[in-house]
Formats: C-alpha cells, sequence, structure tokens
C-alpha cells in the first residue's frame, strides 16, 4: 500500500463508521495498561531527573546560566509536535506508532524509512539513557567506579569515566532486557513505580534547592559560566543539546497503544501530559540547579553537573538518598526507551517489513510480549556502547546523534501531516469518529494547519541544529575530522544500508497496512498499578 490512508473513503476512522469492517490486526499483544501506566510509559522516556542530571553539565558548560532560556523554547516546539501526535493516537492506536501513523499518512515507502530511523534512533537512545548510570551511580557509592578504581575520575569525559559508564550501561541493559522479557505487567508495574519515585523526587530536588540559593532568578538573564571564545549564538544553540535530548520520547504512549486499554481516549491525553509536566518539572529543576549551585564560575558546576549541587550543598547522606531517587529514574527510563523500541520492530516485522520479521513478530502465549524484539534491542544497544568503549565523547555523541534520529523520524510524521492538511483542506482533513467513550476523538480544529506548520519548521531547524558537526559535540579529540562528520555520516550509511533492503526486497510491492480495530475495552480495576 504505497499511498496515503487519507482518501475520502478513509472518512470516519477505522472502525467508528457504519460500513463494512474490514478484517484488521489481530489482537496479539495483552491490555494491561490503564492511563496512569501509559502516562508513566512517556513520562519515564523522557525522565526529566535522568536527562537533566546526564546533560546539565553539558548544557551550562556550552552556555552558561542563560542556557535556561533553551528548555522553555524547545518545550515549545515540542508541544506543538505532541499536539499534532495526539490526534494521530486517537485515530490510529497502534503499535508501532511513527511507523504507522507515517505510512498512513505518506505510503508505506515514506513510512519504511521513518520506521527504520526511528527504530535505529531508538536503539541509539537506549544506549543513551542507560549509560546515564555513570552520572549517578558513582556520586551514590565509589564502589561503582569499577575502572580504575574509587579514585579515578568519574567524568564521562575521562577515559576511565567513559569505560566504566559502558560496562555500568551493559548491566543495566541486562536487567531491563529481563523485565521487558517478563510481561507488560511487569513492565507497567516496575516504571509506574519509577515514575511515582521520579515526581516525589524532582518535587523533593526542587524545594529543597530553592531554599539554598546563592543567587537570585535574574542569573538566568546572564551567561556567567560560558568561558568559550566567539559568539554567544552558537553557544546558545550548541547548549539547546540538553533540552532537545530531555523532550522527546513522549509518543511511548502511543507505541504502547494496542496495550492500553481505551486507547483512542486514554492516549492523546497522556501524550500531553508527560510532556508538559516534564516541560515545568525540567524548569523548575533546572533554576533550582542554577541558583543553589556555590559556584557558577570555578568548573565544578560544568564537571559535575546537578550531582556536584546535590552533594556539595545538601552533604553526603541526604545527597545520596536524593541520587539513589535519580537512579531509579535512570532505570525506569531505560526500560521505557527499550519497549517502545521493541515495540517498534515488532510493528514493521508485523508487516513483513524487517529482515527475520518472522521471528521478531511472534509474541509470547505466556508473557503476551514480543521477546524476542526487546532482546535484539537490548543487545543493540549494548553493541553500540562497547564499539565506543574508548571513545571519550560517548555521552555527547551518542545523546546529540540519537536525538537528532528520533527529531527525522517524527518529521516523517509531521510533514506528511501538514501535506495531508493541505491537500485536503477542503474537507474535514483528518478522519473522524468516537472514543471509546462515544466523544469525538481528539482534534485540533481549524488550528491543525498552523500548529502543525509550525512543529515542522522546529524540527527541521532542531534536526540541523543537532546534526551540525561541532567539535565540543562529537570530536572531543579535536582532530579526528571523521568524527566531527559522524553523525551525518552514520544517517547516511543508515539509509543507504536501509535503501539497499528495501529495494532487493521491493517492499513497496509487498507492505499491506491493515485495519486498525476499534476498541470499547475499560480497565479492570486491578489491571494497572496505580500509585499509592
Amino acid at each position: 500500500m504505497n499511498r496515503s490512508e487519507l482518501t475520502p473513503a478513509s472518512h470516519p476512522v477505522d472502525g467508528v463508521g457504519t460500513g463494512p469492517v474490514p478484517v484488521g490486526y489481530h489482537q496479539e499483544l495483552r491490555r494491561g495498561m490503564g492511563g496512569f501506566a501509559s502516562f508513566a510509559a512517556g513520562f519515564s522516556f523522557v525522565s526529566i531527573l535522568t536527562t537533566v542530571f546526564q546533560l546539565f553539565g553539558l548544557g551550562f558548560g556550552l552556555g552558561g546560566a542563560a542556557f535556561f532560556w533553551t528548555w522553555p523554547l524547545v518545550f515549545a516546539g515540542q508541544l506543538l509536535v505532541a499536539l499534532c501526535f495526539a490526534e494521530m493516537a486517537a485515530r490510529w492506536p497502534i503499535s508501532g506508532a511513527i511507523y504507522q501513523w507515517s505510512s498512513r499518512l505518506a505510503g508505506t515507502t515514506v513510512g519504511w524509512f521513518t520506521g527504520w530511523i526511528m527504530i535505529i534512533g531508538q536503539i541509539l537512545t537506549v544506549a543513551a539513557a542507560a549509560i546515564a548510570a555513570q552520572a549517578v551511580l558513582p556520586g551514590i557509592w565509589s564502589g561503582f567506579q569499577l575502572v580504575g578504581g574509587p579514585h579515578a575520575d568519574p567524568s564521562v569525559a575521562s577515559p576511565s569515566g567513559a569505560q566504566n559508564a559502558v560496562l555500568l550501561g551493559c548491566v543495566l541493559l541486562v536487567i531491563t532486557t529481563v523485565v521487558n522479557i517478563l510481561g507488560i505487567r511487569q513492565m507497567a508495574a516496575a516504571t509506574s513505580v519509577g515514575v511515582t519515585i521520579e515526581i516525589v523526587g524532582v518535587i523533593a530536588l526542587v524545594l529543597v534547592l530553592f531554599f539554598l540559593p546563592e543567587r537570585g532568578p535574574q542569573v538566568v538573564l546572564h551567561n556567567t559560566g560560558w568561558a568559550a571564545e566567539g559568539g554567544y549564538l552558537g553557544a546558545f544553540l550548541a547548549s539547546s543539546l540538553m533540552a532537545a535530548y530531555v523532550m522527546v520520547g513522549f509518543d511511548s504512549a502511543g507505541e504502547l497503544a494496542e496495550e492500553t486499554h481505551s486507547p483512542r481516549r486514554t492516549t492523546p491525553r497522556t501524550i500531553l501530559r508527560a510532556l508538559v509536566i516534564s516541560g515545568v518539572g525540567g524548569a523548575l529543576l533546572i533554576l533550582s540547579g542554577l541558583l543553589a549551585a556555590r559556584s557558577l564560575t570555578d568548573g565544578n558546576l560544568a564537571a559535575g553537573g546537578l550531582s556536584w549541587v546535590l552533594t556539595d550543598r545538601l552533604g553526603d547522606v541526604l545527597g545520596r538518598l536524593l541520587l539513589c531517587c535519580v537512579a531509579v529514574a535512570v532505570f525506569a527510563c531505560t526500560l521505557a526507551v527499550q519497549t517502545s523500541g521493541a515495540r517498534m520492530i515488532y510493528s514493521m516485522a508485523r508487516e513483513g517489513a524487517l529482515p527475520f520479521h518472522r521471528s521478531l513478530a511472534k509474541v509470547s502465549a505466556r508473557t503476551g510480549t514480543p521477546i524476542t524484539t526487546s532482546i535484539v534491542v537490548g543487545v543493540g544497544a549494548a553493541i553500540a556502547l562497547l564499539v565506543n568503549v574508548r571513545q571519550s565523547a560517548i555521552f555527547t555523541a551518542l545523546s546529540s546523534l540519537c536525538i537528532a534520529m528520533l527529531y527525522l523520524a517524527y518529521l516523517g510524521v509531521t510533514l506528511p501531516l501538514l501535506v495531508a492538511r493541505i491537500r485536503h483542506r477542503g474537507t474535514d482533513r483528518l478522519p473522524d469518529g468516537v472514543d471509546e467513550t462515544g466523544r469525538p476523538l481528539f482534534s485540533l480544529g481549524r488550528w491543525g494547519t498552523l500548529v502543525n506548520t509550525l512543529a515542522v519548521l522546529f524540527q527541521i531547524g532542531m534536526a540541523v541544529n543537532l546534526l551540525w558537526p561541532r567539535a565540543e559535540i562529537y570530536d572531543l579529540t579535536e582532530g579526528t575530522w571523521w568524527l566531527q562528520w559522524s553523525a551525518l555520516l552514520f544517517i547516511g550509511l543508515s539509509l543507504a544500508v536501509g535503501a539497499a533492503y528495501f529495494l532487493a526486497r521491493r517492499l513497496h510491492h509487498h507492505i499491506e497496512l491493515r485495519h486498525v480495530p476499534h476498541t470499547h475495552l475499560e480497565p479492570p480495576t486491578e489491571a494497572v498499578p496505580e500509585p499509592a
């Protein structure tokens, strides 16, 4: 089906109309997630504790205190994207959401390449999330610094820190893979507990740090702490990597739609809720860290980030207790990203669109989860870490590359959606219909085209910014050209390999997307663990 589903015949949305209902996907995955678990999946992927702790030092080091303003700018842009995704989630609640939405909007060729880029980006994101353990665990107990011993430099920019990050990351990947294999209920329970602890931790951190100010909030009006030479604009754009890295993954609720009760009603809300709560919480966390840091100019904040602020201002005991909350968030984040990637591979394999698709599309009759895809994502992330074990730029390079790939994949949805809106501007533009409770599906209405246009412009700008060959991001050796250009080279190679497989298998003639059935399932009271 190398064409868009947005034809006149596609209205109303699949499964809501009164005509004959086509044969759709068979329900193989188990629906074990309610509203909070769906929110937890998206919030865990974003995971402000994990990602802000992971890259706060980098953002501050690149842009000084004024890097704070990259946060609201990126949040505004991603909110536009999330609004577009909420419309898609209401109409096509299905695993492999990014691939499925792109395919149904622009045809399976565009959709396949979007899904291909998304899979690679998600695997790299799992790797980047896993090595965030290095930003936390050695701060809790020096014994976690296994490479070089407790007195070795734990900074991820150092050889000992980078190698230890790979070791800790691989151990974490083993744990998250086992949890994913056990089943969706275990995964939902783990992320729900993790998110509850993370939200409590964020509130506690913000309150404690706000009561220990060293300076006023006007600090964000200056670039104090920025020590580089040259114009500030380039430094400000580079520092936006932190915000860009944090505020992705809210679409994870869509990836798990086939395992969510009442997904047409639940998923759009949880996509938006995960991003909004993360945006507000992250802004307060960054601001509180800037206010409470003992010094902005002695190099400690750039080198140690928020972990240094906690242990320096709160003392070893309380600081380490709060770092334990961050460690839980790192686990939940890695688990959620891995689950999302596994569902993307499963969705494409179910269409016969990937190598070894028969094995990848199998769902365990015992657990109701695609076990093989979870293992593939875990092993792929571990390989990404191991091949970079001696690369001191592993943190920054992986972070920037994986997020750039996710931005490109997101663009594979929003750009075709904008084209569809313009092409069908004389009609209802998108399929209409009702959710599981009989209410109209989430819609942007007459604001859709404007919101969509601004979202596309933002995504293009951020993708260029993230892929820009900055030595301070991709090449800390300052003399290896292929490292500096590694992001563009890697994406080009990925697309070339994907194109070779796509053409060899003639997938543009063989992929046929099926109908997305409507559900009227309400969650049983015991289905999802809710926070106490």
